[in-house]
């Protein structure tokens, strides 16, 4: 049950790791590009995952009526899918008005123990106690957090920080929902058609929003290179992050991807310290520590999961070899019975036509 290297590196966990790490430097500067938007006064979340969702449906769309492929799975789990994504795209960006970009990247965690409950529940996957402690470890870390911005003076990196936890949890609860949609989307459907579906209909939904709810505030915006710039570069960090979020997904699963995705809490830090030269309270530093652990500890067990899954598929197959030499030695039997009742049906007719033969011939010689 002791954790050893030789469990931890497999070429899946590798994999999920690299590519977690890229998302997680995009996830990075997405939360930099929207609290740099904040404090020029731009408050637009959900016009900024507007053009994410245009360039989904632009590029992925474009490859979709190339293949001329139905559907895989009804239009309206999309439309339910793109409503809760927009949803939480808008919770979590809001949250920048109210606290700090590494609270925000924090507290994304809570989505973790939601997947994992939410997998449970609707995607059989089952958890050892080795990666239910490992997540364990990382919430703890959410816990630090909280802990530190209502206690230990961080108020200064947000006008209202506990209304900020708040919206940035829920918005990790919807984030969830979306992974997890996703990932059974992404295993039984299609990553080109769940972009381009995604795109499509997150497009429209943030249409409507933006009507209703940002219309004033993108009028009195004074598109300077400023502005633009991050503005610009959340979109097209957005659209790479959702273009490699279904590979993941299907290597890995939801939680693995959640997981990986803390480790953008550090590089959150350092924008704060090295660009915006605030104080980071120590507890961050302990969150930190725990995330790692955590995250070590729940890949951990990979290895030994493959390796059931493997002797699983081994017990499959040999049951299958069984059956098929079984059933060929039943069909050699019939084949054989088959083959005796032909040569004594042949022995018979031959014997009865050797009869009325000789009968001829002494008809003939009477």
């Amino acid at each position: 049950m002791g954790f050893s290297l030789k469990e931890f590196w497999t070429k899946k966990t590798l994999v999920g790791l690299v590519l977690g790490q890229f998302l997680s430097l995009l996830i990075t500067s997405t939360g930099f590009s929207s609290s740099e938007l904040a404090k020029k006064g731009i408050n637009a979340p959900t016009s900024q995952s507007f053009l994410n969702y245009m360039l989904l449906a632009i590029v992925y769309g474009s490859m979709m009526l190339h293949r001329r492929h139905p559907l895989k799975a009804k239009w309206y789990y999309y439309v339910i899918l793109a409503v809760v994504d927009v949803e939480a795209n808008f919770l979590v960006v809001k949250a920048y008005q109210y606290t700090s970009i590494t609270s925000v990247m924090l507290l994304d965690c809570w989505s973790i123990p939601s997947v994992m409950l939410l997998t449970w529940l609707f995607l059989s996957t089952k958890y050892r106690f080795k990666k239910i402690a490992g997540v364990f470890v990382c919430v703890a870390g959410l816990v630090m957090v909280v802990f530190s911005d209502v206690h230990a003076g961080d108020r200064s990196a947000g006008s209202n920080p506990k209304k900020g936890d708040a919206l940035v949890l829920a918005g990790a609860t919807l984030y969830a929902v979306s992974n997890v949609s996703e990932e059974y989307l992404v295993k039984n459907a299609d990553r080109v058609e769940l972009m381009s579906m995604l795109g499509l209909f997150g497009a429209i939904i943030s249409a409507i929003q933006i009507s209703i709810l940002e219309r004033n505030e993108l009028k009195s915006i004074h598109w300077s290179a400023g502005a633009a710039v991050p503005f610009v570069g959340f979109s097209l960090a957005m659209f790479l992050f959702y273009s490699f979020v279904p590979i993941l997904l299907k290597i890995n699963g939801s939680t693995m991807l959640n997981l990986s995705l803390l480790t953008s809490d550090m590089w959150a830090v350092f924008i704060r310290i090295f660009a915006y030269h605030e104080k980071v309270d120590w507890m961050y530093f302990v969150a930190f520590a725990a995330v790692a652990v955590g995250l070590v500890i729940y890949s951990g067990g990979d290895k030994e999961d493959d390796q059931k899954r493997a002797d699983v598929v081994d017990e499959n197959v040999e049951r299958s070899k069984r059956f098929d030499e079984e059933a060929c030695s039943v069909s050699q039997e019939r084949n054989s019975g088959t083959k005796a009742d032909v040569i004594r049906k042949n022995e018979i007719a031959s014997g009865s036509n050797s009869a009325g033969k000789n009968r001829c011939d002494s008809e003939i010689a009477l």
